[in-house]
């Protein structure tokens, strides 16, 4: 076995120090007048090799810490625990232009709800090293920094993704928001809050809906599917003689582009709907209006509007855009539907239908109209439950992946449950009691 170097840690010479040694290497004449000292006030520095047998060194105030260090690292490199210091001296910007083009693929969503996360994390961490994050500035950070149990929770889940992955790669030798908690609760609401509007409600809406959105206000309502789902409806996913549509695609918004997408929000998004006469009536009205192609293109082929049913009324209209280099040019508006062009119909129609309720989501502040396009899918849940339809079914219907998140999520108490119960109570209350030994 080599024998330990019997000067390391070694104490380095300072331009500070007065000490004689170190006013041999730096002499007063070249560096300046110093008050001389018989001890030396350098740093102390500790040299290494690592697991790889490269030559490291470290400095520190006191040689009691360089003895330590050295400990240390001699102990972890036999056990072969060790890890570079400096592999952790990046900062959290630097990891992440590493870290991000390994796990950016996957679902469009998923990897725009990352961007989203990541800006969180960027503005507050970004230029702090890996290896300089502790437990308790990102817990502190959490707690009072990050709005809204949603958006604590997305956050979260992205910085433990990225410091996970630091430990494996050797930079850090644990992860500091390992055990970092989401402090904030999930917004509780008034059951008002959560009730779908009635059927008659809705009627209400589609009166004041312009005349050209009404069969898709209809077909919304008749079948429960998601809007990324029914504004990817396609004449070939069509079968009018078994009154079904086949849910095989969505459309998803990328950053304000619109693009088709294969799968939808999970597996059991693929599934057959059943059309009733109502929904009937809605496809075959939007057909006669468009004509659109009975042709299945690949999604990788691009968006092909022509064959979509439920389309802007501008579809295939012309219209001049500037592009980057400010020169005019003329474009065909494909006429996709989009779910933010629709809210400019959609608020104005709930609005004069007297239905319209602000709701303040108190911890983050933001300010949702009530009821959302989304509802019409809770309508629906809501609808089948009371009808007796099993939560297998509705789950199959629905798209859900499982049936229990059916009942606790898209279905609601309605009137005529309220009633069945006050009865019920009365019944009860009517009641003689009597005493039993």
């Amino acid at each position: 076995m080599a024998r330990r170097a019997a000067n390391n840690p070694r104490q380095t010479r300072s331009q500070m120090c007065g000490c004689s040694l170190c006013l041999e290497k730096y002499p007063p004449e070249r560096y300046g007048e110093r008050r001389k000292r018989r001890d030396c006030v350098g740093t102390w520095q500790a040299r290494y090799r690592d697991a790889d047998g490269k030559q490291k060194a470290k400095n520190f105030a006191k040689k009691g810490e360089a003895d330590a260090f050295l400990d240390s690292v001699r102990d972890s490199v036999r056990k072969g625990t060790y890890l570079d210091p400096k592999r952790g001296e990046m900062t959290v910007s630097e990891w992440w232009a590493q870290w991000w083009p390994a796990h950016k693929q996957g679902r469009t969503t998923t990897r725009n709800r990352k961007l989203a996360s990541w800006r969180h994390i960027e503005k507050k961490w970004g230029k702090r090293t890996l290896n300089s994050l502790t437990h308790l500035e990102l817990q502190t950070w959490m707690t009072q920094e990050v709005k809204g149990h949603a958006t604590q929770k997305k956050v979260l889940e992205l910085l433990n993704m990225m410091l996970r992955d630091a430990v494996r790669d050797q930079r850090l030798p644990f992860s500091p928001a390992e055990y970092v908690k989401v402090t904030a609760s999930p917004p509780a609401r008034h059951p008002d809050d959560l009730k779908p509007p009635t059927r008659e409600q809705y009627a209400l809406v589609r009166q004041h809906l312009p005349e050209y959105y009404q069969p898709l206000a209809v077909f919304l309502e008749e079948t429960g599917m998601r809007w990324g789902e029914a504004t990817a409806v396609r004449r070939c996913h069509v079968d009018l003689d078994a009154n079904i549509v086949k849910v095989r695609e969505v459309v998803i918004d990328d950053a304000g582009r619109l693009m088709r997408q294969a799968a939808p929000k999970t597996a059991a998004g693929f599934r057959i709907v059943p059309l009733t006469p109502a929904a009937v009536q809605a496809v075959t009205e939007m057909i006669e209006r468009w004509d659109p192609a009975a042709t299945e293109s690949p999604i990788e082929d691009g968006m092909h509007p022509e064959e979509l049913i439920f389309r802007s009324p501008l579809a295939g209209t012309t219209k001049k855009v500037r592009d980057a280099s400010g020169e005019t040019r003329t474009v065909t508006v494909e006429g996709v539907l989009s779910r933010n062009n629709f809210k400019r119909v959609w608020l104005p129609a709930i609005q004069a239908a007297g239905i319209a309720r602000k709701v303040v989501n108190r911890e983050t502040g933001r300010t949702e109209w009530w009821p959302r396009v989304h509802d019409y899918r809770h309508a629906l849940a809501t609808r089948l439950h009371a009808a007796g339809v099993s939560e297998k079914d509705v789950q199959l219907i629905l798209g859900q992946k499982r049936g229990g998140r059916v009942t606790w999520l898209y279905t609601h108490g309605s009137d005529e449950a309220l009633a069945t119960v006050r009865e019920a109570m009365q019944d009860g209350a009517a009641r003689h009691l009597r005493a039993v030994s």
